[in-house]
């Protein structure tokens, strides 16, 4: 069962395998070790390996906030997002909502195939607090490519455990240049 659970979602958690079986994280790690599935860290580096099919060329990846797992340029992509200490209000522990639309809105430039993307517009709605410690996984996708105008549009929502936590819609500036 937890080969099958991780096969179907290879972003779960220690912590989330532990729960859903009822066993502690310590036995949840024996048992990956004992099965040779890796750590977290290292599935996901191998998905985005996988997946990989297209490169950015709107930034540098090390500007994206997240870590993209999956990217179709001028089609949708995906980006992970770790809620740490660094990210959050000290007194409360929620998620500082500029972080959630760093990660939206980068998402939604670096899907973008060119080597401009600015953003021109941003209409956004967040959903639910995000607390530390919590995944947030970021979904975009391309809705339109006005060539004339030189905008695309691109609708983004992020998640925490298929719960809706932000959404956007973001319309982007590109260069006319490649389409």
């Amino acid at each position: 069962m937890l080969v099958d659970t991780i096969a179907d979602n290879p972003f779960v958690t220690d912590e989330e395998l532990a729960e859903k079986f009822s066993v502690s994280i310590q036995t949840i790690r024996l048992d990956r070790l004992e099965l040779s599935i890796p750590e977290l860290r290292e599935r996901i580096k191998n998905v985005a390996e996988k997946r990989f099919e297209d490169e950015v060329r709107s930034l540098p990846l090390d500007e994206v906030i997240g870590e993209i797992i999956h990217i179709e340029l001028d089609n949708n992509a995906i980006s992970i997002l770790d809620v740490k200490s660094e990210h959050v209000f000290v007194r409360n522990r929620i998620a500082r909502g500029h972080h959630l639309f760093a990660q939206a809105n980068s998402l939604a430039v670096a899907v973008i195939n060119d080597e401009l993307a600015l953003t021109a517009k941003a209409n956004i709605q967040f959903t639910r607090s995000v607390m530390e410690n919590e995944r947030v996984i970021a979904k975009a996708k391309v809705t339109k490519i006005d060539k004339i105008a030189g905008r695309t549009f691109v609708e983004v929502n992020s998640f925490v455990n298929n719960e809706l936590v932000f959404k956007g819609d973001f319309e982007m500036y590109r260069s006319q240049k490649t389409y």
